[in-house]
């Protein structure tokens, strides 16, 4: 039982759920700055456990659908390895939607003054987010059809942050697009880098864009929407709400992104992916600092 459970939880992959997690009320933070409102603590508690449920859904269907795949791919991951059935896997995914729905009808329903420009937004966004988690693996399946699919899952992992500033009325704030679009463009080449990885055990399954392009050319596109990132990372610093000065926070951040073109050319994709996403969370902790400070 306790290894059922165990496997369950692995299911959900923790480590992305924690960065998800912490998104919520970053983006809650970030919208609120410049305004009298106080921080809705338990609107953004339940939000933040809407988004992780929501995420480990996600990645629960991901792997059943992948089981196959993940035999020759990821053999140590719940499914292949037979730590966890497909049926149990099945029912857990059902509970976390159960979950992840009624987190975010509580959080809708917390906040102390119910009005369209919170309600609408945060429903729009949930919504949205559920049919492209959903059409990722079903019905359209999207992560068979090359770009489309990463496209599909760097927008699920920006509209985190949107979602948080959503949830507590001010999804307008500047500062907020500006770290979706860090967060888009890395996560989309980390995607894409990812892909370049797992080429030869989806050959078999689904087209990715190393197969069409090539791993060079898609490293090389992977590097280039990095750079892109960093336009995004530097704009708040730019135009505001921060002083030119505290871009000096995001150096950690800078540094592990622009340094990321020696492993691309070598080839090293799974120390690069991982890169990634440490940099992402460097560049979220750059920011809270410079709203601090």
């Amino acid at each position: 039982m306790a290894g059922t459970i165990g496997a369950a939880v692995q299911l959900m992959r923790p480590k992305n759920l924690i960065l998800a997690g912490a998104t919520v009320p970053l983006g809650a933070f970030f919208a609120l700055q410049d305004t009298n409102a106080s921080f809705p603590l338990l609107t953004v508690l339940l939000h933040t456990l809407a988004v992780m449920f929501f995420m480990g859904a996600g990645n629960a269907m991901n792997d059943i659908k992948d089981a196959e795949i993940d035999l020759k791919a990821h053999p140590q991951r719940p499914i292949p390895s037979g730590a966890i059935g497909v049926d149990d896997a099945k029912r857990f995914t059902s509970l976390l939607w159960v979950l992840s729905v009624g987190a975010h009808i509580g959080g809708l329903l917390s906040v102390s003054e119910l009005d369209v420009e919170t309600v609408a937004p945060t429903v729009i966004i949930y919504i949205i987010a559920a049919l492209l988690m959903v059409t990722y693996d079903h019905g359209p399946a999207t992560k068979n059809k090359g770009l489309m699919g990463n496209v599909v899952i760097s927008i699920l992992v920006g509209a985190v942050i949107l979602y948080g500033g959503a949830g507590v009325g001010h999804i307008s704030k500047p500062l907020l697009w500006w770290i979706f679009g860090v967060v888009f463009t890395t996560n989309l080449a980390r995607e894409m880098v990812k892909d370049c990885m797992d080429m030869e055990a989806d050959a078999d399954v689904r087209t990715t864009l190393p197969m069409i392009y090539g791993k060079e050319k898609v490293r090389m596109a992977a590097y280039i929407l990095v750079m892109a990132s960093l336009i995004c990372l530097y704009m708040p610093f730019w135009l505001g709400p921060f002083a030119f000065g505290q871009l000096v926070l995001q150096t950690p951040a800078i540094l592990m992104l622009i340094t990321l073109n020696g492993p691309l050319y070598k080839g090293e994709d799974e120390l690069v992916a991982g890169r990634i996403r440490a940099a992402m969370l460097l560049g979220l902790i750059g920011f809270v600092v410079a709203l601090l400070v």
